[in-house]
Parts: C-alpha cells; structure tokens; sequence
C-alpha cells in the first residue's frame, strides 16, 4: 500500500506518491497560481494527485490516505485551513473540499511542520528529538519539534518563526504586521531585493544572466553573479544572508535545539548560504559559552521534506 504526500505551495503543487520502503516512486505537479479561490486550487490538487499515482504506476486503490502541507494554520478538529495569507485562505474547510475531490481520506498540517516531520522520518532529522527546519520558499515556514513533538500550539497556529518582527515599522507583511522574517529571508524577498540592486545599478553582472529582462530574475540569479565578481551582486548575496541569520539566531535563542536544518530552493547554494550563517550565529548567539552548541545544516530532503512529511501524516 501507498502514501501519497501533497507540498502545496505559493509556486507549485508537488506531489509524491510514497511507499513502504520510504521512496517516492511516482510524482505529479503543477502551478498553484494564487491568488484564487481555493476550490480551484483543490481542483489542481486532484488533478496533481492523479499525476502523480500514475507516474508511480498504482491506482487509487492502492492508495492509503492523501496528507497535504499547506502554508498557514491548520485545525485538525474540524480540517479547516484557518489563515494562509500567501495562498489568500481564510475559514476554508480544506479536509472536506479535499476529500470530495480525491475520494481518499486527507489528512492537514502546516507545510513547514511537514518538512520537519519528513526531516525527522526520513531525513537529517532521524533520531533527534529537539531541531528547527526552516524552509525558505515564497515565504519563510519554520517546523518545531521539541522532545519529538512538532509545537503547534493549542490552536495549531504555533511555531510561525517567518512572522516574528526582525525590522520594526519595517517592510509590510501579507499578515497584517510589519517587518516580519519573512519579508526579509524568503526567496521571494531575496528576488525583490535583487530586482532593487540590478534597476540601481545598470551595469551589474545580473543584467546579463538574465538577458536583460529584470523580472527574469530568480533567486539564483545573485549567487551567480557575485561568483562572476559582481560586486552589486555581492552585496545583495551578503544582506540576504544576514536577514536569514537574524532569525535563525532568534529560533536558537528561543528553543536551542540541537540543530538548525535549512530547505528550501536557497539552500541548493550550500555551503556559500550555511558557511556565513554560521559565522553570525557564533557572534550573535546567547549560548557563548555553552559546550553544547546549536548545528546548522541543509536539509537532507531538500524540497521533498514536505512530500515526506505530508505522505506520513495521521490523526
């Protein structure tokens, strides 16, 4: 028998189809294409679902149950997507809608407490009781478990990382605050700041590995031209980063774990995002002088933390 694990993001639906052993045999994907109404986007769910059993040549039949990771707040009571302001969700009674479509029973949770729950199943995560996976996409998630247990909180809104305030009075946020994380460490972020950089200055590097076409650029296309020697560029890669080890210095401060784990397309740059991370969180971290220190290190999943962690989800 079969999982199958849906990652709904702000960009793409990707999903997997899970088997016993741990391996994703069959894939499916589309556009999410939000802002639009949520029964459209279940439709896509379906049709990704679908995909993906094909890919793995099964049927339904042989299907177990649907778990989906969604941006936002999740009520496992009644299956309801509470508030996910990057997919424009509001009140949506996702399990049911969900259900009808599929014909399968759906299972919900927060995309980013996916991510670390497939960290901990499958990935970097076996075997660690107390880690942080923070998935840097259209915005920032942040996964939590403590003592083996994801923190939801008692309304399952809980361990929203992306949404704590680094710039007071800062950059508005789609949730309705000011300055959040996200605004700053998402890759979305890191696309509008690079944006910023290449209209400020015409004779960067990026203009070229975009070829010529500002909204070309991607969350890659900073990396690759400081590797160039793009000195705009440069700048653009080391304020990024320092957003991201702003908060990560604020999720060891709050929970010290035993480590930090970074997915996300970002954290395909490896060592030129973690090496730096690092070095902030070794000056900035409260835990000085501690013998135990916080790790931090890619995740081991990469984008199919939240497949995983979605495909393995129960009551």
């Amino acid at each position: 028998m079969y999982r199958i694990g849906v990652d709904l993001g702000g960009t793409n639906i990707a999903v997997g189809v899970v088997n016993e052993d741990l391996k994703i045999i069959g894939r499916g994907k589309v556009k999410t294409r939000c802002p639009r109404p949520a029964a459209e986007i279940f439709d896509d769910i379906a049709v990704a679902v679908e995909m993906a059993a094909k890919d793995a040549g099964i049927s339904m039949d042989e299907v177990v149950s649907v778990g989906v990771g969604t941006p936002g707040s999740v009520n496992k009571n009644n299956g309801y997507i509470e508030f996910a302001n990057n997919l424009g969700f509001d009140k949506v009674p996702a399990k049911e809608m969900l259900e009808e479509r599929i014909g399968k029973t759906v299972y919900l949770d927060n995309d980013a407490n996916c991510a670390a729950l497939g960290e901990a199943i499958a990935g970097v995560g076996k075997g660690v009781g107390n880690f942080v996976a923070v998935t840097l996409g259209t915005g920032v998630g942040s996964g939590i478990i403590v003592n083996g247990k994801i923190v939801s909180g008692v309304n399952y809104a809980g361990g929203e990382m992306g949404h704590t305030v680094i710039m007071v009075n800062g950059k508005q946020c789609n949730c309705g605050r000011k300055g959040c994380w996200e605004q700053y460490a998402s890759a979305t972020a890191l696309i509008s700041q690079t944006k910023e950089a290449m209209l400020a200055d015409k004779d960067s590097k990026m203009w070229q590995l975009v070829n010529g076409n500002v909204d070309a650029a991607s969350g890659r296309t900073a990396f690759d031209a400081m590797r160039l020697g793009d000195e705009t560029a440069k700048k653009v890669v080391d304020n990024y980063i320092y957003y991201v080890a702003v908060g990560v210095i604020n999720i060891i401060n709050t929970f010290q774990p035993e480590f930090v784990c970074i997915g996300g397309g970002i954290s395909h740059e490896g060592e030129t995002l973690l090496a730096p991370i690092r070095k902030y969180v070794e000056n900035e971290r409260y835990s000085v002088h501690s013998s135990i220190q916080c790790k931090i290190v890619a995740a081991e999943l990469g984008n199919d933390a939240g497949i995983f962690g979605a495909a393995l989800l129960d009551e």
